[in-house]
């Protein structure tokens, strides 16, 4: 096991040698290690024993959280304040805890949606891609927008993506649509399998709309109202993260992110063009990613504000 600088400094070193498919192995192999918040000590354990297979890890993360914001909705479960804080948990390894703490079944058992974990689509999918890595699996969370979800719009949403060795390709996994969601919304396709233009990472959304190709205030959350350009360059940020493997929570706000007040201005712009291009570069574009990483303007710092909570916090990275 290597830790985050050796890790950095042999893609690095791909960079500088020329990637080609070694590289790209190396890139692959980054994504099998837990990050800062994930390490391997803290979740193999719970982890390790679990059914081979992302459809089988789906079933099991679906059958012990609960999405918070569709939990009265479409389970009928009506949460309290204190419930809903719940989602503010953000290593996978205190998820285990919340999660065993709540119930004394196997987590292969399906719980009734009251013992289930209050969360989510960030924690659906930072925890099945946790248990990926535990089966040699390259794994990591993704942010963006979902187009099924409300037809027209495109909401706020994270899933999983992994390395399908058989196909030679990253696959986009929405571990949250079990078969009750299903029913409910308009998927129109395999959830361990979503097509690019259902889930749009969130530098394909920036790509669109800085070329004028999508409209931004198409692309935000709904329920509360709020989107815009600005969203979509926090979520860029934030997937910037999780692909250096420090997974935030949909509402941390650290760095350059702006808010929908503020311009974003020609520099950041510009600047955001470059974190856009990276992020949808593939395999190869790893180190560089790294390296953009580094900028204090977008790595995440020791404390970010927590939006959904209104308070800053110190993050365990």
């Amino acid at each position: 096991m290597t830790d985050g600088v050796n890790d950095k400094a042999m893609l690095i070193t791909g960079a500088s040698s020329g990637l080609g498919a070694g590289g790209a192995r190396q890139a692959q192999d980054f994504y099998l290690r837990h990050g800062p918040m994930n390490g391997p000590s803290k979740v193999s354990v719970a982890l390790r024993d679990l059914p081979q297979g992302v459809a089988s890890l789906c079933e099991i993360a679906q059958g012990i959280l609960i999405h918070r914001d569709i939990a009265p909705w479409l389970y009928e479960l009506k949460l309290s304040s204190e419930e809903r804080d719940v989602a503010n948990i953000r290593p996978v390894a205190r998820m285990i805890a919340e999660i065993e703490g709540r119930s004394a079944r196997s987590l292969r058992e399906t719980r009734a949606p009251l013992e289930r974990m209050p969360c989510v689509c960030w924690h659906f999918s930072s925890l099945v891609a946790a248990m990926l890595r535990e089966q040699g699996v390259p794994a990591r969370a993704r942010c963006g927008f979902g187009a099924y979800f409300n037809p027209g719009r495109f909401e706020d949403h994270w899933v999983a993506e992994y390395w399908n060795r058989t196909e030679r390709r990253w696959v986009l996994v929405d571990a949250q649509l079990d078969a009750v969601q299903r029913r409910a919304l308009p998927v129109d396709f395999d959830p361990t399998d979503v097509p690019h233009d259902r889930f749009i990472l969130a530098g394909d959304a920036w790509q669109q709309c800085r070329a004028g190709r999508a409209d931004p205030d198409l692309f935000g959350f709904s329920l509360i109202k709020e989107q815009g350009l600005w969203w979509v360059a926090q979520n860029l940020i934030r997937d910037l993260a999780s692909l250096n493997r420090v997974e935030m929570l949909p509402w941390d706000v650290w760095g350059m992110m702006p808010g929908p007040t503020r311009t974003i201005s020609d520099d950041e712009g510009a600047f955001l063009d470059r974190v856009a291009a990276l992020t949808l570069g593939g395999d190869d574009a790893v180190p560089a990613l790294q390296e953009i990483y580094d900028d204090p303007r977008v790595k995440v710092p020791r404390k970010v504000f927590n939006a959904d909570r209104k308070v800053e916090e110190e993050v365990p990275i």
